[in-house]
């Protein structure tokens, strides 16, 4: 999206007929923005957007001498090129509240207030600012290939990697959007010394925060929060898409609520995700859902019952062959730097799953009916015995 926007965006690839539509691109982007951000209860990217909006309506009216050693244009862009990556970060590491509270006022004052100091910055013409924000690094020969000063391109790559070390280790799409937001603005900021429009690229950069935010939407509709599968809404879905040849599966974990009594609603938890993992690595096609509680459905599209037997067996037997060992009281949530002999006893537990299985014939043709059917199957499993699979 990010190198999208950005080629296409840029003078003279477009039609002149679509003008109009260029030039709407970046209010649709941050009014729609603002008002998903707002009722999805998103401040963060309301800031963003709001941040990415002010310094695209500042570059609009300052003129043009972005790229000039010195004047009123050149300092306007330096000091927005220094601010702009260390607020994006600040955006992206604060921690959600609401607008109208007082930490969400006091975000808003403070964004007015450094385009305050921006402009105190140009009229009083202070030396001290200007300074450092135009301090150099390295011979300015190196840097002549991009307009943007060494202090801003410092902000970036900070900003960058704290944001990359940040992403992988939450693994959230909105974090993710954020970096390349950053990337979005680098270039933009950079493209302005080509003749780029700082406008539209801007806009791009929050429309990659906007496209994240409707996806952790669709996910949090769609996906189990627990397990990481997709959840009954997405089975449903998927339920109405199938043709006439596929199998579904109904599968349950054998005495959990005995399970979840003995050891707690963590552990419980710890063994749902488990489960999940190893449904999650069906082979032979099949995809699995979280249904509810401890039970869960893998369907298998364009298979029969015979061909998905196999497959099924195989998940069922490497969940008995799973165990994992119980975090202790005093056990710490992260790992270590160094591991440390255990001083307790260790006390290892394992579960099995049952499994039901149906395909639609003569009698059971709706995908509802054959689910009904698996569940059935299923039931007649846990009545034999458990831990095994019945068609």
């Amino acid at each position: 999206m990010t190198l999208t926007g950005l080629i296409l965006l840029r003078p003279g690839v477009l039609p002149e007929f679509v003008d109009p539509y260029v030039q709407a691109y970046p209010f649709v982007v941050f009014g729609a923005g603002a008002v998903l951000g707002w009722y999805f209860h998103r401040s963060r990217i309301i800031f963003a957007l709001s941040i990415l909006a002010a310094v695209s309506v500042i570059l609009r009216y300052v003129g043009n001498g972005y790229a000039a050693p010195q004047g009123v244009e050149r300092l306007v862009f330096t000091t927005l090129a220094v601010l702009l990556p260390l607020n994006l970060a600040w955006c992206a590491v604060l921690r959600e509240r609401g607008l109208f509270t007082a930490p969400g006022v006091a975000r808003f004052v403070w964004i007015a207030g450094q385009v305050l100091a921006i402009d105190l910055i140009v009229r009083l013409g202070w030396d001290s600012p200007r300074q450092w924000l135009e301090y150099t690094f390295i011979d300015p020969h190196w840097m002549a290939w991009t307009a943007l000063p060494q202090t801003a391109l410092a902000g970036f790559a900070v900003a960058i990697t704290l944001l990359v070390v940040r992403c992988v280790r939450r693994r959230d799409p909105i974090e993710a959007a954020f970096v390349w937001t950053l990337v979005s603005v680098a270039l933009a900021l950079h493209g302005i010394g080509w003749g780029w429009t700082p406008r539209t690229s801007l806009a791009t950069a929050g429309l990659v925060l906007v496209w994240a935010l409707l996806e952790t939407t669709y996910r949090m509709a769609y996906y189990d929060e627990l397990t990481g599968l997709p959840g009954r809404r997405a089975l449903n879905e998927a339920l109405l898409q199938l043709g006439n040849r596929y199998a579904v599966a109904m599968v349950d974990v054998d005495h959990f609520k005995r399970f979840n009594d003995v050891f707690g609603h963590d552990v419980g938890d710890q063994t749902l995700r488990m489960v999940a993992t190893k449904l999650s690595q069906m082979t032979g096609g099949g995809k699995a859902f979280r249904h509810g509680g401890e039970e869960f459905v893998v369907l298998f599209a364009r298979a029969s019952a015979a061909e998905a037997v196999p497959h099924l067996e195989a998940a069922r037997r490497a969940v008995a062959a799973s165990s994992f060992v119980l975090r202790g009281s005093r056990r710490p949530r992260k790992k270590p730097s160094a591991t440390k002999p255990p001083t307790g006893p260790r006390v290892t537990v394992s579960v099995t799953i049952s499994i039901g299985l149906a395909e639609p014939d003569s009698r059971k043709q709706g995908p509802q009916q054959v689910l009904k059917a698996a569940d059935k199957a299923l039931y007649r499993a846990k009545s034999a015995g458990r831990n095994r699979l019945m068609v």
